[in-house]
């Protein structure tokens, strides 16, 4: 009974700060169906500067100089800390129209809370993601390895999401892939998050009205290019998934060496065509 109440708590408190995103998402999913946005896991990385950010360029003008090449990011920040709501409204204000950030839902509600007991946190968590307003994309739930399958946690979880906010989920188990995780999904438009890592490649399917994958590099974790042939063979596999209009969001995360920068270009080139 206690839980109940305070999921109704939540819910009510919240129902003002997610009306605006609600029709935002509305009037994407209405005039932006089909929209193709890839970019990086972080764009500030000082191992970047001279291999794609100019020597010289200030650390504070490195988005704006990101915004020149991608349109979308996805921000690594918010799993292990919460940013100032001035944070968000800066990276709001000072990126393009048409921008859009994906943000990764703190690690205390994924790896400490494991989803359990998250209502406030998660309203904590949303009240900065929120700020984003039109310019929020997808927020990520990374679950850890060590989170075996709980349907019924799921579904409890997805349950206290908002509407209007597209969610994913990344399951580092492979325990959770199976039908009934796909239902789950299906029934809370959650989509399933599809990544390639060393030693781990998630099956290629679409769970929501939109598509998110990420790519965590196929060799060595976060440290090994793709080749233009992977890229191809990658897009054949994503092509059918978005022949309904659905958004792709696509992410790379192998940053060593900006090969997330190079490989971003060429899936995006890839997909263009």
């Amino acid at each position: 009974m206690e839980r109940e109440i305070n999921l109704c708590v939540l819910r009510d408190s919240v129902v003002k700060i997610f009306s605006f995103s609600f029709l935002i998402s509305f009037l994407r999913c209405v005039f932006m169906k089909g929209g193709i946005y890839i970019g990086t896991s972080g764009w500030s990385y000082e191992h970047w500067r001279g291999l794609f950010y100019p020597e010289k360029l200030p650390s504070y003008k490195r988005l704006a100089f990101y915004c020149e090449h991608f349109k979308t990011v996805e921000l690594n920040v918010t799993f292990y800390r919460q940013p100032r709501d001035a944070t968000f409204d800066s990276w709001r204000r000072n990126t393009p129209d048409g921008f859009l950030f994906s943000v990764k839902a703190s690690r205390f509600i994924t790896h400490i809370r494991r989803l359990r007991d998250v209502a406030e946190p998660l309203k904590k968590f949303l009240s900065g993601a929120l700020r984003l307003k039109e310019k929020l994309g997808v927020v990520l739930v990374q679950l850890p390895p060590g989170l075996k399958k709980d349907i019924q946690l799921l579904d409890d979880f997805l349950s206290l999401l908002p509407a209007g906010v597209r969610f994913t989920v990344e399951f580092r188990n492979e325990d959770w892939m199976t039908d009934d995780t796909y239902e789950v999904l299906k029934k809370h438009n959650a989509a399933f998050c599809i990544f390639d890592m060393p030693g781990m490649q998630t099956p290629v399917m679409a769970t929501a009205d939109f598509v998110y994958v990420r790519f965590h590099g196929g060799q060595a974790l976060y440290s090994s290019e793709y080749s233009e042939d992977e890229m191809q063979d990658w897009a054949d596999k994503l092509r059918p998934l978005l022949k309904g209009g659905k958004d792709l969001f696509v992410y790379f995360n192998n940053d060593t060496n900006a090969y997330a920068i190079a490989n971003a270009k060429m899936l995006h080139s890839i997909l263009a065509k």
